[in-house]
């Protein structure tokens, strides 16, 4: 081990405990306080060669402990003063009962079925570019969707004829 870092460890134990109850003093809490001591003690290694010449350099460590542990202080009144100053949040409406039904049919299709409907309904794709995505020929993205489409009318519980373009016009 190099003399530096042997020093620097010699340092680092004999002025541990003291750097931390500086901190301790300042937070409150023990954890806090040792993370920020280790920081201190981080910032510290990198500039070892000109603190070890300080008359005190624990004072230096301890100092930027006090600083870190300050500005974590102010860090903290700041936000609970933003939160204290912050209103409630609007409340969000429910989802539509219309959609949720819907999710639940689209659920209980079988999975080819229902990413052929999504995608095709709902994700506004031809029925080309949902072939492509699913890698099957476009007649078989058609009987898919024929068959999703009957599925759904009976999960839904409608008994109103089908259009030729899907599900009359509308964007489910």
């Amino acid at each position: 081990m190099s003399d530096q870092r042997a020093d620097f460890t010699a340092f680092y134990d004999a002025t541990w405990s003291r750097t931390v109850a500086c901190a301790y003093a300042i937070t409150g809490e023990l954890g806090a306080a040792e993370d920020l001591a280790q920081e201190a003690y981080t910032r510290a290694w990198p500039r070892w060669s000109r603190i070890s010449s300080y008359d005190e350099p624990a004072a230096w460590v301890r100092q930027v402990a006090t600083r870190l542990a300050i500005s974590s202080w102010r860090r903290g009144r700041v936000a609970r003063a933003f939160l204290v100053g912050s209103r409630e949040p609007d409340p969000v409406p429910g989802p539509d009962p219309d959609a949720v039904s819907l999710a639940r049919a689209l659920a209980r299709l079988p999975v080819e079925q229902r990413r052929a409907v999504v995608l095709h309904h709902l994700g506004d794709l031809p029925v080309r570019e949902v072939a492509q995505l699913e890698g099957c020929p476009e007649g078989t993205i058609k009987a898919r969707l024929s068959r999703g489409r009957t599925a759904l009318a009976a999960l839904l519980g409608e008994n109103r004829p089908r259009s030729t373009d899907g599900l009359e016009g509308s964007r489910v």
